[in-house]
């Protein structure tokens, strides 16, 4: 059958951690069918989660080390396999999922049809219980929202994040992009994805992004704060990225939004808080809150806590101080994994693709013995 090696390719990323669920329609075929040859699907059914070299690729895929390795970084540049180089010089391959993953490495190479496409799966990609149970992305508050006497642990602090890393790389928001392209969306900051370590790495040798400094990112944060964009990293203590999102463009916060509770749906540890006393009736936080969860009443503002999902974007700008973040109690905190394959291996888990899982944790084991022998 014609579609035979798509249906194929799209099982095969239906288990990986982030899935690729089937639809009616088949929008998911028409997507991988612009985006693979029907060579490049086959070889990419030879990738899992476990880093592998091209001499083993190419046993798999009956070719030479030679063809296989070209066809693999043909793959990786086009953005639709993960390349990490290896210590011994030899790059090894892995699978990636489809988002957080693959989609986002096209953003330079969008068209309008991509994006229609993409725009009828997202109701279908996006499950919000799966997202509820094992987020990939959480929310932190922007810096000027968090007052001094509150707890915030490392990984809540962007800016203590972002000071963390090593590399800095900033990318363009492909959500803010797409809806360009279609013309819809807003004019806000279009380089508004940050990324670190192995994945600048990867965005900078596929030319997706640009080398940046700390202070530059930095002033990145500030400006997300300006334009009120919220911080969303993904979701482990050790992170990935820092993207800032908008509740008009980005495909996880339009369907979030449309929950009727999407403080239910976010990982965060804040929300916010009013103090009517205080409100001047000014209404700037208005359109500062990307999830509707503010209104005025009687000129006062009122905060909806079900809608709220402690981005601190209403605080910042509150000109009387009437409005805080606070500290969610213990019991509700998110429990955020400690790295990105933590984070895989628990997203696995909650789908029931327990493969995909063990494949997450024998990554892990490997890594907790090399840094048994360096010590």
């Amino acid at each position: 059958m014609k579609d035979d090696i798509y249906i194929r390719l799209a099982r095969h990323l239906d288990d990986l951690p982030g899935g690729f669920p089937r639809t009616e329609s088949g929008v998911e075929l028409r997507i991988l069918r612009r985006l693979f040859s029907p060579d490049e699907a086959e070889l990419a059914l030879k990738l899992s989660l476990i880093p592998q070299e091209a001499k083993v690729i190419a046993r798999k895929a009956g070719l030479s080390q030679e063809e296989a390795s070209l066809q693999l970084e043909k793959l990786s540049k086009k953005g639709l396999i993960y390349r990490i180089e290896s210590r011994s010089g030899d790059p090894k391959y892995v699978a990636i999922q489809f988002a957080i993953g693959i989609w986002e490495f096209h953003v330079n190479n969008l068209s309008p049809e991509l994006v229609r496409d993409m725009e009828e799966y997202i109701p279908t990609l996006l499950n919000l219980e799966t997202w509820k149970r094992a987020p990939q992305l959480r929310t932190v508050p922007v810096g000027r929202s968090i007052p001094a006497a509150i707890e915030v642990m490392p990984h809540e602090n962007a800016e203590a994040m972002v000071r963390k890393q090593t590399k800095w790389l900033v990318a363009p928001c492909i959500c803010r992009r797409e809806r360009k392209m279609v013309g819809e969306g807003c004019s806000r900051m279009e380089e508004a994805c940050l990324v670190f370590g192995r994945g600048a790495d990867f965005y900078e040798k596929n030319g997706i992004g640009r080398k940046i400094s700390l202070q530059e990112a930095l002033a990145i944060l500030r400006r997300a704060d300006e334009e009120g964009l919220i911080l969303q990293p993904s979701n482990s203590q050790q992170i990935a990225n820092i993207c800032c999102c908008c509740g008009c463009c980005c495909g996880v916060l339009r369907t979030i939004k449309r929950h009727p509770k999407p403080a239910s749906i976010v990982s965060t540890s804040f929300s916010a808080s009013s103090s009517p006393e205080r409100c001047s009736g000014c209404e700037t936080c208005l359109s500062r809150c990307q999830m509707g969860a503010i209104r005025i009443e009687k000129g006062k503002s009122t905060v909806d806590r079900d809608r709220c999902i402690g981005c601190g974007l209403c605080v910042s700008t509150c000109p009387t101080g009437s409005l805080r973040l606070i500290r969610k109690p213990a019991e509700k905190l998110p429990d955020v994994p400690k790295n990105q394959f933590e984070a895989y291996k628990k997203l696995a888990r909650v789908r029931g693709k327990l493969g995909v899982a063990r494949q997450a944790q024998i990554i892990l084991e490997a890594a907790y013995d090399r840094l048994r022998v360096r010590k």
